[in-house]
């Protein structure tokens, strides 16, 4: 049996997320805690069985990041999630510095949030789409004449890599990458760990960060073009 923890202040959202759990994963076993402290009485009881523990950001006895990093220090092992109404890119990617396996905003739509939770229950990462495009710029660089060389990490890429890290910035789990492709997930796993290797980056995450500030999709347009 699945079980999930729902640590959130808020019993009428605790209660939302019950009911699409229960609709979308039927047979998951869920826990409730109001409060860090007792997220971390009810974690430490079901530890062995606890597949997943959602975080709100701001609980009445932990403010931001804290919670995260109180229950990395007393349950490493233990796949947190963030689950909140801050969506800034800055707080996503120090969240996932800290150890979080996920963020999912609460303005999630429905399929989209039971679709992330089954990829953390996988053992994928998940993070907002937002979060996986190419910011935008601060300083616009002054136009140049002709059009600048691409990147020597993606074009070090075969055009199946390049097709699976575009499907990873999109959020699919190897499973759905396989499926989407119509190869067998160890042959996912080669593909990603080939990425990983040229490009420099030590984990799926970081890759899908790195394709977003390279903006692999308008590179993969242009070599399709090309």
């Amino acid at each position: 049996m699945t079980t999930l923890m729902v640590a959130d202040d808020h019993p009428l959202f605790r209660d939302a997320i019950g009911a699409v759990i229960a609709a979308g994963l039927p047979g998951t076993r869920l826990l409730e805690a109001d409060s860090l402290a007792r997220a971390l009485e009810e974690a430490e009881r079901h530890e062995e069985a606890l597949d997943l523990l959602l975080l709100d950001l701001n609980l009445p006895d932990a403010e931001g990041l804290d919670g995260l990093c109180r229950l990395r220090e007393v349950l490493p092992g233990l796949p947190v999630a963030i689950l909140s109404a801050e969506q800034d890119r800055r707080t996503v990617l120090a969240a996932i510095d800290m150890g979080a396996v996920g963020y999912i905003p609460k303005s999630t739509p429905r399929d989209d949030l039971l679709a992330a939770l089954r990829q953390l229950l996988e053992g994928q990462i998940y993070l907002p789409p937002q979060v996986m495009r190419r910011p935008p710029p601060a300083h616009p660089a002054p136009a140049v004449t002709g059009a600048a060389a691409p990147d020597p990490r993606l074009t070090g890429l075969t055009d199946k890599q390049l097709e699976v890290l575009e499907l990873l910035s999109r959020g699919a789990s190897n499973k759905g990458i396989a499926r989407e492709l119509n190869v067998a997930e160890t042959t996912v796993k080669t593909h990603v760990s080939a990425i990983l290797r040229k490009l420099g980056v030590a984990s799926r995450v970081q890759a899908v960060l790195l394709a977003g500030e390279l903006d692999l999709a308008r590179y993969r347009a242009g070599r399709r073009s090309g």
